[in-house]
């Protein structure tokens, strides 16, 4: 995993661990829970990996050259872009994959780094909400 390894492991268990409630309030409450429950699980992993290759790339980027890495780093986006494309289509393709949980799993990673980092800078909440003294 490389330098990283510990923020990537730290948003990887909190986006499984998401997933996995996901799955449980779908097999709970919804008619044909298989259906979200594999959604959850091809849109998830497939996000999982696309951040793990994301950090990958970011990775390897870094020890290049300017224009070397610009090239490297764009050219894996496109590849990012385009598995998610073909996850997509996969989804709307397959009758036993709801198209909507896959959205959501693969944009479940998304959400936990913006959360994490939403709540991370304590400091900052403590200034904003700290009771003015007339």
């Amino acid at each position: 995993m490389g330098e990283t390894s510990q923020l990537q492991f730290k948003i990887i268990k909190l986006s499984v661990v998401i997933l996995l409630l996901l799955i449980v309030v779908s097999i709970l409450f919804f008619n044909n829970p298989m259906v979200w429950v594999y959604g959850y699980l091809f849109g998830g992993l497939i996000g999982i990996l696309n951040f793990m290759l994301l950090a990958r790339t970011i990775e390897k980027a870094m020890k290049m050259v300017p224009s070397r890495a610009q090239m490297y780093a764009s050219a894996n986006y496109f590849i990012r872009f385009s598995i998610m494309a073909l996850v997509l289509i996969v989804s709307l393709k397959a009758d036993y994959i709801n198209t909507l949980a896959t959205l959501i799993g693969l944009l479940l990673i998304k959400f936990v780094i913006l959360v994490t980092n939403l709540f991370s800078d304590k400091e900052y909440y403590k200034r904003i909400f700290k009771r003015k003294e007339e």
